[in-house]
């Protein structure tokens, strides 16, 4: 039999490079954007010092929760059973991979290998991640119009220029060039297996559960953080208005490329923070409270487990 044919090596290298490149780009952007506003940024970092221990000690439950929640989603989009205990570790150590690799690849590739592991083809473990994405993604988008009827104009539909209207005419000549290419056929094979393995996931209620629930639970969860550090530091909003804000600015960031989000979701919430009202100094203490309590601290910890399962040959 014929081996499946492959990306050159190059051009794989290519692609690399230009993510290592873009990436590279944008942490050196906030970095400079940080030695600007640097008075902002330690202002923030004092008020958080002062802040309500018993909300951020409410922040930090609720990240840990997220890892729980995101192993319930992954179980969800899978119908053989997994161990438990390892995926929950595993979502630990994809995270800390997530912020360490470009594109957020890391949580990818550490999930990738760890259903691989359990005896899932290749195949097979990248359709459930899809699968597991694409609930993620369906998820967020009915929180953000749920949310949206109940706190509204706090969104605001954006002027369509006629610039913005080329580039969408341009994506649809675009998409219809690429369906009557060579790759089409490959891609739709690829729908159809991630289809295949959705209709399966919901033909178990119990996964099907797990599959939403653990979705619905993990953008809750992380919306919580962030409600719960504004209201350590006293910002005067709403829950629901915190969540919106969040969910809003979290599926903006996912658009630039940047390992976890970091430069990409910290503007976006100070952006959405600060068109709410709130202070430059006030924003930026919630949003280094949210990144200490989901990144920077869980970072080291994560990276150990990783090579814990790495050498147990589970990844």
């Amino acid at each position: 039999m014929t081996p499946p044919p492959t990306l050159p090596a190059t051009t794989t290298r290519r692609h690399a490079y230009w993510q290592a490149v873009l990436t590279l780009g944008v942490l050196v952007a906030v970095v400079c954007l940080a030695r600007r506003h640097w008075t902002v940024l330690a202002s923030g970092a004092g008020r958080l010092a002062v802040a309500d221990q018993g909300w951020l000690l409410v922040a930090g439950t609720a990240a840990l929760g997220t890892w729980v929640s995101s192993a319930v989603a992954q179980q969800g989009a899978v119908p053989q059973r997994l161990p438990g205990g390892r995926l929950v570790a595993v979502q630990l150590a994809a995270s800390a991979a997530n912020h360490v690799l470009p594109a957020g690849l890391g949580a990818g590739a550490v999930n990738l290998r760890f259903l691989m592991r359990c005896g899932l083809p290749v195949g097979r473990s990248a359709s459930a991640l899809a699968v597991k994405a694409t609930a993620g993604v369906v998820v967020r988008a009915v929180l953000i119009g749920v949310l949206a009827v109940a706190c509204p104009g706090v969104l605001r539909a954006p002027r369509v220029s006629v610039g913005v209207v080329g580039v969408v005419l341009a994506a649809l000549v675009l998409v219809t060039v690429l369906l009557n290419c060579p790759l089409w056929p490959r891609c739709r094979r690829a729908l159809a297996t991630v289809l295949t393995d959705i209709r399966a996931v919901h033909a178990r209620p119990q996964r099907a559960a797990a599959l939403w629930g653990g979705s619905l639970a993990f953008a809750a969860l992380h919306s919580l953080v962030l409600i719960c550090v504004t209201e350590a530091v006293e910002l005067p909003l709403s829950p629901a208005r915190v969540a919106l804000l969040y969910l809003a600015a979290s599926s903006a960031a996912a658009l630039l490329p940047t390992p976890g989000g970091i430069g990409s979701l910290d503007a976006a919430l100070v952006f959405a923070l600060t068109a709410s009202g709130t202070t430059a100094a006030a924003a930026a203490s919630v949003v280094l409270g949210y990144r200490l309590l989901t990144v920077w601290l869980p970072l080291i910890p994560g990276l150990l487990v990783l090579g814990v399962l790495v050498r147990r040959k589970d990844l």
